[in-house]
């Protein structure tokens, strides 16, 4: 299985290479060379099995012979050992059409555990029999944050630096990163926005010497392994709703659309999905570009469902090559409009092609509180103002009252215990394996909005 950049200059890799590279040289996102769809038949005889085979199942299709089948196996069932459901990804029903999957019982509550802990491991193994350490850096907007240092921390051969916008996360979210002693891990508070934390890091990966140097690589989204793991929990639900043959749908509360993303993989490998929703709060440049067909920066504005609070969505370059035939050209030339002009306008055939499967809805911050509201009064959920969206979302645009509609429920309630309890009345507690949580000492550097400043962290790293 060999890999692309979607930007079209990049060398194509393999797979264990494009997970140690995380961006493509060329400043774009690693794809594969070619979807490998299963049949019918495969989709059915995947019904019996559990989360971990399951996972192996689709992840092997996609290592080609770069990780040992057992060693890829003992990595994935490693990964799902830490979540505290023994189904790991359980659905429940909130009607008679609509299903919540529950992506928060892994080890920070987040639905980023399933590919994070899977990530951490992964890089581990790829690195036991080299001398290298690599410094895996990302940028946060709350959970990849904690769920990546959860994944990373205390594993042989790596240092992992993530930054988060000063403020801008919950408490929970920020105290589940700076509240973790090992030393192989750094936080960055950085003074601006999420977009500005990602900014950074895509720019520190565009540097090739300072890349090679201090060996970077991603554990965001941009990171091919991640939209891989993520794939698996589409088809585990669709399965349970009746798949493959009865169709499903999905609305999944989105900001740097790689979650969604995953769930356009698992259409491609052959899972049948109606409709896919792109659940959004006011930061809306995916809807608004659903209904204008143009992709626009705005001002990133601050919301109660903090994670998604992204004006740039980065996975978004990952669908559009696949909609412009595979063009890396074509990609080039719009990104390089969207880093001049902030935006660009895709043309009619695209758009077709995007509304065909995807449909997208912004939902305001009064809009979650009452869904959150009125979803624990009727069915006794408590939801996260993320999941909430997804909720709304799925309320307003879904096609067809008959397929079965799954939301995924991207995070524990007890994440943001402020917005859900102002909403509810309720205040959501944490389990019981982070009760200690606001006792423990906080680490985290303050940090100016510079990529200089940040390389310069990193390269004090590599002199300690």
């Amino acid at each position: 299985m060999r890999y692309v950049s979607t930007r079209g200059l990049a060398p194509d890799l393999s797979f264990k290479e494009v997970v140690l590279a995380g961006l493509a040289s060329d400043g774009g996102l690693y794809v594969p060379v070619s979807i490998p769809a299963f049949s019918m038949a495969e989709i059915s005889a995947m019904q019996a099995l559990s989360y971990p085979e399951l996972a192996y199942n689709i992840i092997s299709r996609f290592t080609g012979d770069c990780i040992e089948p057992a060693a890829l196996q003992r990595i994935i069932a490693g990964s799902y050992d830490t979540f505290r459901h023994s189904a790991v990804a359980p659905i429940k029903q909130l009607d008679a059409h609509t299903h919540l999957l529950e992506l928060f019982h892994g080890p920070t509550l987040a639905f980023k555990d399933f590919a994070l802990q899977f990530l951490g491991r992964l890089l581990e193994h790829i690195l036991q029999d080299s001398d290298k350490r690599v410094t895996v850096i990302g940028a946060t907007s709350g959970d990849t944050g904690s769920a990546a240092i959860a994944g990373c921390a205390g594993r042989g051969n790596m240092d992992i630096v993530i930054l988060h916008p000063k403020g801008r996360v919950s408490d929970v979210q920020r105290r589940q990163m700076t509240t973790v002693a090992d030393a192989n891990v750094h936080n960055i508070a950085l003074d601006g926005s999420f977009d500005d934390c990602q900014a950074i890091v895509k720019t520190l990966f565009v540097d090739e010497a300072f890349k090679a140097k201090h060996h970077l690589t991603a554990v965001n989204s941009i990171n091919w392994a991640r939209i891989l793991a993520q794939v698996v929990y589409y088809f585990y639900a669709a399965l349970q709703l009746g798949a493959p043959s009865r169709s499903v749908s999905f609305s999944v509360p989105t900001g740097n659309f790689g979650d969604i993303f995953a769930g356009y993989i698992a259409s491609k490998l052959g899972l049948p999905i109606s409709q896919l929703i792109i659940a959004t709060n006011r930061n809306d440049i995916l809807t608004r570009c659903l209904n204008t067909s143009t992709y626009g920066m705005a001002q990133v504005v601050p919301t109660i469902s903090p994670s998604m609070d992204i004006q740039v969505s980065s996975n978004f370059e990952r669908l559009l090559f696949d909609l412009h035939g595979r063009d890396g050209k074509a990609i080039r030339e719009l990104m390089e409009r969207f880093g001049r002009d902030k935006s660009f306008t895709l043309p009619p055939a695209v758009m077709a092609a995007l509304r065909e499967q995807f449909s997208a809805c912004a939902i305001s911050d009064e809009d979650t509180k009452q869904t959150i509201k009125d979803t624990y009064e009727q069915t006794g959920e408590l939801l996260d103002p993320h999941s909430a969206i997804g909720v709304a979302a799925a309320a307003r645009v879904r096609r067809d009252t008959a397929t079965p509609m799954v939301v995924l429920a991207t995070a524990h309630p007890a994440k943001f215990p402020a917005a859900v309890e102002a909403a509810s009345g309720v205040f959501p507690s944490l389990p019981a394996h982070m009760q200690d949580l606001f006792d423990k000492p906080e680490r985290a550097q303050d940090m100016g909005n510079d990529a200089k400043l940040v390389a310069a962290f990193i390269a004090r790293l590599g002199a300690a």
